[in-house]
């Protein structure tokens, strides 16, 4: 049975340039291991997606709104539902030293960021730098192999991959508790000090509640431990400062003076 709009699915792919056969894009180790993209750091793992809202490219949306569980999909996607067809307005020649203190350390295939637009370096000349601000497939046809995994149906199996979309963290990370419209979540320490972790936070808020409608309320529990206290100790609260960030439905900001601070915004 195909897939609703919003679905939230599961799958594992390879996604490669059609006229040369490079892999631009992929969940799987081995495939990444094969080709010129693979990072030791990054963990490999199913990509979440919602069916029909652009989480992917549109030629790959439009055939998983018709795919079904279990199935392997073999699809070229064209420039007009991929990347787009190159556009020769796009391609500028700014003076080199533009670039600034690095521009001597430049060179042709780099890709710089002018005027808070990234673009990638094409010629190098005359005290000239040619940018060419079409992506970098732009006017290529792709070739994507996808494997349909799984179709998330529960609440907490939802909640678990939003999170996941937005923070970096192993799922066994994960603390949740839904207590009726009221989700927890609880943050690992190693994430306390994670750049833009305030907005993460809002995007997963974000996210859940558009999702799962039962929720009302969601709270990111943070606990600090006194250096006297040991972490597997850390069930002894009377030596640790908890403080919970409550995104909800209605704007307010309740604090306390307590070591228990709760910062309620709430969602319209």
């Amino acid at each position: 049975m195909p897939f609703e709009k919003g679905s939230l699915i599961l799958l594992d792919y390879t996604a490669r340039i059609k006229d040369n056969n490079e892999i631009f894009e992929t969940t799987r180790e081995n495939d990444a291991k094969d080709s010129n993209l693979y990072d030791p750091v990054k963990k490999y793992e199913p990509r979440l997606v919602s069916v029909g809202e652009g989480w992917v490219l549109k030629g790959v949306d439009e055939v998983l709104s018709k795919g079904n569980v279990g199935e392997t999909l073999d699809i070229e996607i064209s420039p007009e539902k991929g990347f787009g067809q190159r556009d020769p307005s796009k391609v500028r020649m700014i003076p080199q030293r533009k670039l600034g203190e690095k521009a001597s350390d430049i060179k042709i295939g780099d890709v710089v960021e002018i005027d808070e637009r990234a673009g990638i370096v094409r010629y190098i000349g005359s005290g000239r730098v040619q940018i060419d601000y079409n992506h970098r497939l732009a006017s290529r046809n792709l070739l994507y192999n996808i494997n349909i995994l799984k179709k998330l149906d529960t609440d907490e199996d939802k909640i678990i991959h939003l999170i996941k979309r937005r923070l970096p963290i192993n799922t066994e990370q994960i603390k949740l508790e839904i207590k009726g419209e009221i989700l927890e979540i609880h943050i690992p320490e190693d994430f306390f000090l994670l750049e833009g972790l305030q907005i993460l936070k809002r995007a997963v808020s974000t996210d859940i509640f558009k999702f799962i409608k039962s929720l009302k309320q969601i709270i990111f529990q943070e606990s600090y431990l006194s250096q006297s206290v040991s972490k597997s100790d850390s069930t002894n609260t009377s030596d640790s400062t908890n403080t919970s960030d409550s995104t909800n439905t209605s704007d307010s900001t309740n604090t306390s003076d307590s070591t228990n601070t709760s910062d309620s915004t709430k969602n319209k």
